[in-house]
């Protein structure tokens, strides 16, 4: 009896065509099923692990290496110097760290010199307390000078540490470098061009120093290109991170002159898009051009005492210094007049190099891509392995693991979270590998259940053809919003519509169509799997939902591969009917077993203990006029620890406006003896309606920043000098209309001059200072060893604050 006539509605299958039995549903019917996908899945295999291997950072040389190359050893000499105490800026601590970083310079026989001002925040944002942000800064600049010079190459690291950890990392890792990578360039013949190297100060408070050089300094006035050296972790591969506007000639110098090229356009795209600043963020403000690199795996230690030395990976260290020399080598002899190129380049990793290509093409690419899946598509269903109700269900049913698996894993989270409320004040656990691959086993569990369910109702070639629809769809939409992520999907989409192209002219028996959807799927893993490697660092545990997203994009481009672990699409009945969906149920059990697994070892192996402790939040706050104290912190829900000393929640944005506006526990303390900042009024003269105050604010005792703010119900300030700066005077809400924030003030005070509108018989002013280190303080308790400090800019923070009426 021959094949029953296919119904159809206006002339359109809606199930496969006469002839075209449900076997033969998929893009690919080899015979030998089981052999075909044990040599796909080897082949994806090899890939993946050719890009993961190619992520690897270099062995670090030794101490006898060649003069001429960079030595990690000789490197981590200077980061021991560095980096053996905490050294904020304005510390006895960071003037021996500058001392050595100038000796180590001169030394070279290089013109150095240290450049001491007072400087803004970069941009002359405003301060984390809701004022005007300055610091007393002391840059360290040395400089090569060139041949034949077409500018300037500044190489840039900052030499100071926050004051909860000695920076072994962040910065010892870039100023090390920029020592070595110094040595090593005036061991060798002079460059073309002028190469300087900045040392910068404060930029843990402000990015101040960086701010103060790349606006004042003579060597700055002409621009040039900066390489900004950065460490957010201990570990992992340098990433080039970030760029200047119109990158398309620095990413091409940078992929042929750095030995170890780690960056990507996507990284650039979401990183203008977030609120974070290195130095880097100075230079631009100035119209600099140039690249910002870091490593950034381990970020547990960041900001902690745990970041010492001893912590640093070498590997990170040499990759570092060998990209920072390549780079200095190759724009030291370049023409740097013509650097800007009129729009920005896509780029990304592949093994032994990195592709890059104009940014003009990023979106005919992406209608490409969406023009080859409909061609896809509409041969699908000329040849009958499906119709056209199957493809747009393939497509409509496509969204679920797309959107299931970034929301499963940010359950998943918050499910650990829930059990180990630690890593809430961390940006990454300890030991983040076996929840990275929960995460991952999650995503694949999710995907193969997905397929397992649909499969056999909608079949393999409607759902391969649906998956790439989004992905090509996603491509449009990143090719007109984020122009550098489009290529994640656009070029996955546009290999994997090809190579089902192919497939579909091919002889479906022989070999070739499984090595067309194999390649195609090939072209996926290259470009998704180190994305999803180098997510889960940059952005942590609390943000996999991404990594697990385009973990199933990788998926999705694999699709014609994952149905080789399936049975043939259709056709059977009965036991064997059963048996084939045992069996396309086990991938997805197996996955969800790993998952659950995975997330239990991770829970097992990273505990609390003293080598990794539980981060804390404390401060504490004096009001030197009333004589009261309290314990603060920003923790929201309190370790057993701080709960000792805090025991609700309080708004100290009155009383400590230093400190910010943000809600936080606080609990009663004992008063120590300690004295508040003197602020003493060196001249009071009124005229035209405004009252001048000349004052000088003095700490009384070795602090880090003192503040000064204005009683919105006494006055309005309507222009401010500080130190005989002009500052920008950013009306604000609440009780205190005008701040400022002083980093690193010198023993004899800070000038600060402020004109008041109306004149007023009295003014109230609001003085405060910080310190650090709690220790000394009546009624603390040490912390255990398993507790530890979390990596703030407040942790340990000791203020002290009083109201002067004038």
């Amino acid at each position: 009896m021959g094949a029953p006539p296919t119904p159809v509605t206006a002339g359109v299958p809606l199930r496969p065509g006469p002839g075209v039995p449900p076997a033969d549903r998929a893009l690919t019917r080899p015979r030998r099923r089981l052999l075909a996908a044990a040599a796909a899945l080897v082949a994806l295999a090899a890939v993946g692990a050719g890009s993961l291997l190619d992520l690897r950072t270099p062995a670090p040389r030794p101490a006898d290496a060649p003069a001429g190359e960079f030595s990690a050893t000789r490197a981590y000499e200077d980061v021991q110097v560095i980096a053996a105490r905490s050294h904020v800026a304005g510390s006895p601590a960071n003037d021996q760290v500058r001392a050595h970083v100038e000796q180590q310079l001169r030394g070279l026989g290089l013109e150095t010199e240290v450049q001491d001002t007072v400087a803004p925040e970069a941009g002359q944002l405003s301060g984390a307390a809701g004022g005007a942000t300055l610091a007393r800064v002391r840059n360290v600049v040395a400089r090569l000078p060139g041949t034949d010079p077409t500018g300037r190459v500044f190489l840039v690291a900052h030499y100071d540490s926050v004051q909860t950890g000695p920076g072994g990392n962040d910065d010892a890792a870039g100023t090390s470098a920029i020592l070595e990578v110094a040595r090593a360039l005036t061991t060798g013949p002079r460059p073309r061009n002028d190469i300087v190297f900045v040392l910068t100060d404060a930029e843990e408070a402000c990015l101040c120093g960086a701010a103060a050089f790349a606006a004042s300094h003579p060597l700055a006035a002409d621009g040039g290109v900066v390489l900004n050296l950065e460490a957010r972790g201990s570990t992992g591969p340098v990433i080039m991170f970030e760029t200047s506007k119109n990158n398309a000639k620095l990413v091409d110098v940078f992929g042929r002159a750095a030995p170890h090229p780690v960056g990507t356009s996507f990284a650039v795209e979401i990183y203008r898009a977030l609120p974070n600043d290195t130095d880097f963020t100075a230079f631009l403000d100035q119209k600099f051009v140039g690249l910002n690199s870091a490593y950034i795996d381990g970020g547990a230690i960041y900001h902690t005492p745990l970041d010492t030395p001893a912590a640093m990976d070498r590997s990170s260290l040499q990759q570092h210094g060998d990209n920072a020399l390549g780079l200095a080598r190759e724009f030291g002899r370049t023409d740097l007049t013509d650097l800007r190129s009129g729009y920005d380049a896509t780029y990304f990793p592949v093994p032994r190099g990195l592709v890059r290509y104009p940014g003009w093409l990023v979106l005919p690419l992406a209608l490409l891509a969406v023009l080859a899946v409909a061609a896809l598509g509409w041969l699908t269903r000329r040849s009958g392995r499906a119709s056209t109700g199957q493809l747009a269900a393939g497509f409509g049913l496509a969204l679920g693991p797309i959107v299931a698996a970034p929301v499963a894993a940010q359950l998943l989270w918050l499910a650990i979270t829930a059990i180990r409320p630690g890593y809430a004040e961390l940006l990454d656990p300890y030991r983040p590998i076996w929840y990275r691959m929960a995460v991952l086993a999650l995503a694949a569990a999710i995907l193969f259940t997905w397929y397992a369910l649909v499969r056999r109702r909608i079949g393999p070639a409607a759902l391969a053809v649906g998956g790439l629809a989004w992905l090509a769809l996603l491509g449009v939409l990143l090719a007109v919003a984020v122009p550098g992520g489009a290529y994640l999907t656009t070029l996955p989409a546009l290999a994997g519509a090809l190579g089902g192209l192919v497939a579909l002219r091919t002889r479906q028996t022989g070999p070739w169509p499984v090595v067309a959807v194999t390649a195609a799927a090939a072209v996926g893993v290259v470009i998704l799997l180190p994305t999803v490697v180098l997510l889960f660092p940059a952005l942590g545990m609390a943000m996999g939902g991404v990594a697990a997203l385009v973990a199933v994009l990788l998926g999705l481009t694999a699709l014609p591969v994952v149905d080789l672990l399936h049975p043939q699409a259709g056709g059977q009945r009965g036991l064997v009917a059963l048996r084939a969906r045992r069996l396309a149920a086990l991938p997805a059990g197996a996955a969800a077993l790993a998952a659950v697994v995975l997330a239990g070892v991770g829970l097992a192996v990273d505990r609390f203990d003293a080598a990794h402790p539980a981060p804390t939040h404390l401060m504490y706050a004096l009001d030197a006029g009333t004589g009261q104290a309290r314990w603060l912190s920003h923790e929201t829900d309190p370790q057993p620890w701080t709960d000792g000393y805090v025991d609700g929640v309080a708004s100290v944005a009155d009383d400590f406006p230093g400190l910010g506006d943000a809600e936080l526990r606080a609990g009663p303390a004992q008063a120590a003896n300690l004295p508040a900042p003197k602020l003493d009024v060196l001249a009071d003269t009124s005229a035209g309606g405004e009252r001048t105050l000349r004052l000088r604010l003095t700490p009384q005792r070795a602090v880090r920043l003192a503040t000064l703010h204005v009683d919105t119900a006494t006055a309005t300030v309507v222009r401010a000098e500080v130190a005989g700066r002009p500052v920008p005077v950013e009306p604000r809400a609440g009780r205190w209309g005008f701040g400022l924030v002083f980093h690193a003030p010198p023993p004899e005070g800070v000038e600060v001059t402020l004109t008041l509108r109306p004149i007023a018989a009295q003014v109230a002013l609001r003085a405060m200072d910080a310190s650090d280190g709690l220790d000394a303080l009546p009624g603390f308790r040490p912390r255990p060893p398993a507790v530890g400090v979390v990596g703030s800019h407040s942790s340990e923070m000791l203020a002290v604050a009083r109201t002067y009426p004038l």
